[in-house]
């Protein structure tokens, strides 16, 4: 897809003329998809953040045409909270020659792809509290491996049972950032946070019942820490997956410069 930089060296160039320059920037700002959505396909070249499309809520030919037109446009796209019905109508499309269709069932999405990922550049180390916790936590591992990022993932080594921990964070050493999922009463983020030198992500978990139940007890724990944290809203998981990997991408190229 042409960029923003590529129509201005085209006018520098002299190859094409200011009003046309104008014109083309100006297309590019979104993509109107009948009367149902404008999609911001310019969103990654200007914020380093791809748009996703939530599936929750649309209709299934909507999806699609949504779908499909954002992949046009971008070469790539992320489909979150995808349901069963949905998936079938996804994986019925006629896709392009050659594209790629990963459908994540712990995560509920779908990414399809008929462009290379960006190059692998940070490091994202995500952690999840409990197995309940997992499906959140790896929509955040999606995202983050979709936006050019190594990501190393370890699962149930929630406070209940601490010394489950250790032997994790000791591989994740270098981790430039961390995401940190945990229903419950959410305590993980803010231990781990306590431990690491990399920026932590809470990532509360609607998991766990009785009077916090439904992530409130555990986005309270974390917005109180006494530990240094980031939170995200309750099952934010593709927030807290493309924060991360906006860091740890930062992080390198600042890296390069020195």
């Amino acid at each position: 897809m042409e960029s923003n930089r590529d129509i201005l060296e085209g006018y520098r160039r002299g190859e094409i003329s200011l009003e046309e320059a104008l014109k083309r920037i100006r297309m590019m700002d979104y993509c109107a998809v009948g009367e149902v959505a404008k999609l911001d396909i310019c969103r990654m070249n200007r914020i380093s953040i791809p748009e996703a499309i939530l599936a929750e809520g649309k209709d299934k030919t909507d999806l699609l045409a949504i779908s499909l037109a954002h992949l046009e446009e971008t070469g790539s796209v992320i489909v979150t909270r995808v349901s069963s019905e949905q998936l079938v109508v996804l994986q019925s499309a006629k896709l392009p020659p050659k594209s790629i269709f990963e459908h994540n069932p712990r995560a509920r999405t779908v990414v399809i792809r008929t462009a290379e990922r960006p190059p692998r550049e940070g490091t994202v180390a995500i952690l999840a509290a409990g197995t309940a916790d997992i499906p959140v936590a790896e929509e955040a591992r999606v995202v983050a491996e979709e936006m050019g990022c190594h990501v190393l993932a370890e699962y149930d080594v929630g406070v209940a049972g601490i010394h489950r921990l250790f032997p994790s964070l000791e591989r994740m050493t270098d981790a430039d950032a961390f995401v940190v999922a945990a229903g419950r009463e959410g305590t993980l983020p803010a231990v781990v946070a306590g431990l690491v030198d990399a920026p932590v992500i809470g990532l509360p978990v609607s998991t766990g019942y009785g009077i916090g139940g439904g992530g409130k007890a555990a986005l309270y724990s974390m917005l109180q820490s006494c530990s240094v944290l980031t939170v995200v809203n309750v099952d934010a998981g593709f927030v807290a997956g493309a924060y991360a990997a906006k860091i740890a991408r930062q992080k390198v190229h600042r890296d390069k410069q020195f």
